[in-house]
């Protein structure tokens, strides 16, 4: 029996039009709402536009880019069952799912808030992430935390 043919979603995943990177469309496809494309694009284009004012030393695709590696989780904790206990174990993320929990948390942190127009809360998010500062590297920085603190359970990671 054939088997089905197996895609992958990043080659399927088109470059954006403006800056032809493949981060720049993850993080639009994610952001978006409802199928509204062109409503998410305008929004991120927005925020950029507004965090190249801010900073006019590097272009804005490079400020974006840094600020999302800068969210990325190196370690996390996962729950383990072993003789009958739940360990929290710190295990280390591979590149997509970084890639993945960073837009997760900048996403996250913007949705929680209201009040402005929502690409200056993401443009914002963007700067802050930039600076290593912010609601998104908070989120991090927890989660790095639990897992020194719970380094004792390493072992329990096979």
């Amino acid at each position: 029996m054939a088997r089905k043919k197996f895609t992958r979603s990043v080659e399927q995943l088109k470059l954006d039009p403006r800056y032809g990177s493949r981060l720049v469309s993850k993080f639009i496809n994610c952001l978006m709402w409802d199928g509204k494309k062109s409503v998410a694009e305008r929004l991120f284009y927005d925020a950029l536009e507004i965090v190249g004012r801010r900073i006019k030393d590097s272009p804005p695709l490079e400020v974006f880019e840094t600020a999302m590696n800068n969210v990325k989780p190196n370690i996390e904790v996962r729950s383990k069952r072993v003789g009958g206990s739940n360990y929290q174990v710190p295990i280390q993320v591979n590149r997509k799912r970084q890639q993945s929990l960073a837009i997760r948390w900048v996403l996250q942190s913007l949705r929680g808030k209201s009040g402005k127009p929502a690409h200056e809360y993401l443009a914002q998010e963007i700067y802050d992430a930039y600076r290593g500062e912010g609601a998104a590297m908070t989120i991090r920085e927890n989660v790095h935390r639990m897992a020194e603190a719970n380094k004792a359970f390493s072992h329990f990671a096979w």
